[in-house]
């Protein structure tokens, strides 16, 4: 799954326009226009289509964050990363919409996918640690197909 793939299922999935996806990259200090928005969206074969780096992956992340849940308390505005793994995106994402473990179950068991809490809570884990566990597209996938369900609900 690619960043643009990402973001495509994002939108869907929160229910968000050019505008107000460009404003939430704006919050971290960057500038975006619905314009730019729309080609990030757009199919690969598509004309005008526009790679979205893992970095401007992870200011819309960042900024949904801060849309979401406020500032930083200090001001401070967290430097992208230039690789996002499924783990990191699926951290944000939970970061971003406050969700406990049972809520972050609640919204896989929308999307008919069963994950255990032990191995959700190892998706959480830094990379290293002795019950890290890489997270897989097709759970990141379900993640999001569960957010659009709990939308259209």
């Amino acid at each position: 799954m690619t960043n643009n793939d990402i973001l495509r299922r994002l939108r869907y999935a929160l229910n968000l326009t050019d505008g107000q996806m460009a404003a939430t990259v704006a919050h971290t200090g960057v500038e975006s226009n619905p314009a730019e928005v729309r080609r990030w969206l757009l199919r690969e074969d598509d004309d005008g289509f526009l790679e979205l780096s893992g970095a401007g992956l992870c200011r819309f992340l960042d900024g949904l964050i801060i849309e979401k849940r406020g500032p930083h308390p200090d001001g401070s505005t967290p430097e992208p990363l230039e690789f996002l793994s499924t783990n990191e995106v699926l951290k944000k994402l939970r970061i971003a919409l406050a969700l406990r473990d049972d809520e972050v179950l609640e919204v896989f068991a929308r999307a008919e996918f069963v994950v255990t809490k032990s191995e959700l809570g190892s998706f959480f884990r830094k990379e290293g640690q002795r019950n890290f566990s890489k997270c897989p597209e097709q759970v990141l996938r379900k993640f999001m197909q569960g957010l659009a369900k709990g939308r259209d609900e």
